[in-house]
């Protein structure tokens, strides 16, 4: 056995460690600072930050202030961490209107770029412009025009609201519509004045993360996103209807090898439209119009268990006509049965298991689901009948079963409930579906790829770009297919994934199950919040976890805060902040803190040294 000096052993491990991961907390810079008067009723002058006026003004002292307070940047941090921010620049807020037409506020990008000029400290450039509204003028004037708004079969969408902040429903159908050009503009806008600056200031950008939340959307954005409500996705521009057929003439090559595949009957590609219709509500012409959540053949199996001073999280079987389908944890955020019975104390009871239907013999099915309290200990939950239907006559007869496993009787400890399916309720598979979902999330990824390529031909080519997207799959009560963003978090020569993380995704395994389904190696989190208070331990290995497993920064919502600012509640109900007592975010400052006075090892708040 050879032993390698000491010196060699650390010098082998620091070479194959992973790189310190990045902190990159963002603040609202744009109000008191880069733009303090856009709004005078609301943003009088005493809350301009200091340092943000005159000829050389930025919101450099604004970021170094609020990291100060909110951090205590004297002390020191165990764990390799390195601490920036995140220059957040909402591009609709650029523009002013200038007699008949709207135009760039250089003196507000000039103020973003000396701010990373001023701040000695590494930046993720956040480009922002997604459907929640930033109090632009130019948001109203866009959204009058059609061609801007996100379509359903019943017409446009109209303006939304979610936690009172305005929601408008851009379309991400088209890149040759009015809000696409106006994000254009303003993209190449603020890389023309950071091009500007020396390339030892450029060097502080690490990533840029391209819009923020990007997907199709649905009417009643904050309630509308599970399975109860109709169902009413977009899009269906005449542009969507368009592309999906030369999308479908790109698979199939001809018609004849499409109707095989669909079981259909079209004279021509130019006759298919977009699935749009329930076949529970309205009449078809032909099967393949069918649209529902379940269209595509996926029927989500979910509900929540907790094993109270017992083992968690629990695991759940799932059977289907006495045949062992799987075993899935129940470790997915519930916020709404925690809020019920807080006696859990976690939110991370909630289960899910998408089982495939689409080749599945027509006929009623049964469903059995079992909580194992004990490796050889099931309970059983309770049996759902589901009829699966094709084009034929309904069929009554249940499929023969296999003989189900011995259940014992469930303990008084255990809690556990199955929320869906319904029982004695009918599902119909539409080969059309699958299809019309794949195009629509090749939309969203074609629309992020149009800014990507804005940034690849700057002076900024090189520096990695990252999307900035939700995850619905690890929300068991969401329909992730209303959103169609499986596409744009898939790493590719343009761009890396950017994820943001609410709940459990943050400390639990379900991001890193995905990872590895996915086979994803590298990503950014663009947002992150537990949901729920965190001691400072469990903080720090959380972040470990993230660092370990590929994650290049993390970023999360702070106050911006600085000498002499008013007392006021916070702006950001997701900001880890004293003074925010929702989601536990004030006793996750706490934790926060206590990493940061930790006097043992790697600065964290060091300023980058070039």
């Amino acid at each position: 056995m050879v032993t390698l000096p000491l010196a060699l052993w650390v010098s082998i491990q620091r070479l194959f460690a992973p790189p310190p991961l990045l902190l990159a907390p963002m603040m609202n810079l744009t109000d008191p600072c880069i733009l303090p008067r856009a709004n005078s009723s609301q943003e009088p002058h005493a809350l301009v930050a200091p340092g943000c006026d005159g000829a050389q003004g930025s919101a450099a002292q604004l970021v170094e202030s609020t990291l100060t307070r909110s951090l205590a940047p004297a002390q020191t941090l165990k764990p390799p961490y390195e601490l920036g921010y995140t220059l957040q620049i909402p591009l609709l807020r650029l523009f002013d209107k200038k007699a008949d037409d709207w135009a760039i506020n250089r003196e507000s990008v000039r103020r973003y770029a000396r701010t990373l000029r001023d701040t000695n400290r590494p930046a993720i450039l956040y480009l922002f412009s997604t459907h929640f509204g930033v109090h632009a003028p130019i948001e109203q004037a866009l959204a009058q025009s059609p061609a801007n708004l996100a379509t359903t079969p019943e017409g446009s969408l109209p303006v939304d609201s979610y936690y009172t902040l305005p929601i408008f429903p851009w379309s991400v159908a088209r890149i040759d519509n009015g809000i696409t050009h106006r994000r254009t503009q303003a993209i190449e806008a603020i890389l023309q004045e950071l091009c500007l600056l020396e390339p030892t200031h450029r060097e502080k950008i690490r990533g840029i993360t391209l819009l923020g939340e990007v997907h199709h959307l649905f009417p009643k954005f904050e309630t509308g996103m599970g399975f109860a409500t109709p169902y009413l996705v977009s899009d269906y521009s005449q542009a969507s209807q368009e592309g999906f057929r030369h999308f479908l003439a790109q698979r199939f090559g001809d018609v004849g090898s499409m109707n095989k595949a669909l079981a259909s009957d079209y004279a021509d590609f130019a006759e298919v439209a977009p699935p749009s219709r329930n076949i529970r509500l309205q009449p078809l012409r032909r099967w393949q119009e069918h649209m529902d959540s379940y269209a595509h053949g996926s029927l989500p199996i979910s509900g929540w268990a907790r094993i109270l001073g017992g083992h968690n999280p629990a695991w759940i079987h799932v059977y289907r006509n006495g045949e062992h389908l799987s075993r899935v944890r129940a470790n997915l955020g519930r916020q709404d049965v925690v809020a019920a019975l807080p006696e859990f104390g976690s939110a991370d009871v909630g289960w899910r298991f998408d089982m495939d239907f689409a080749s599945l013999p027509p006929g009623i099915h049964r469903i059995d689901v079992a909580l194992e309290e004990a490796p050889d200990r099931l309970v059983h939950l309770g049996t759902r009948h589901v009829a699966i239907r094709d084009q034929g006559p309904a069929r009554t007869t249940p499929l023969p079963m296999k003989p189900l496993p011995t259940f014992a009787a469930i303990s008084p400890t255990s809690r556990a409930h199955i929320d869906t399916p319904v029982d004695q309720s009918a599902y119909y598979f539409n080969p059309l579906a699958p299809l019309w979902h794949e195009f629509r999330g090749r939309q969203v990824l074609h629309y992020l790829e149009h800014f990507a390529h804005v940034v690849k031909r700057s002076c900024l080519a090189k520096v990695p770009i990252y999307s900035h997207q939700i995850m619905p799959m690890t929300n068991p009560s969401w329909d992730a297919e209303k959103f169609a963003i499986d596409a744009s978090l898939q790493a590719s020569a343009l761009m890396k994934p950017g994820v943001s993380l609410y709940g459990g995704p943050t400390y639990g395994t379900t991001l890193f199950d995905w990872l590895a389904r996915t086979r994803q190696r590298y990503y950014g989190i663009t947002e992150f919040h537990p949901l729920r208070p965190m001691t400072a331990q469990d903080l720090h290995h959380a972040w470990m976890d993230h660092q370990r497993r590929g994650a290049q920064f993390l970023s999360f919502f702070l106050e911006s805060d600085w000498p002499g600012r008013p007392s006021q509640a916070v702006e950001n109900i997701f900001s880890i902040d004293g003074r925010n007592p929702h989601f536990g975010s004030d006793q996750l400052h706490s934790a926060l803190r206590e990493l940061a006075t930790r006097n043992s090892g790697t600065p964290l708040l060091r300023p980058v040294k070039h």
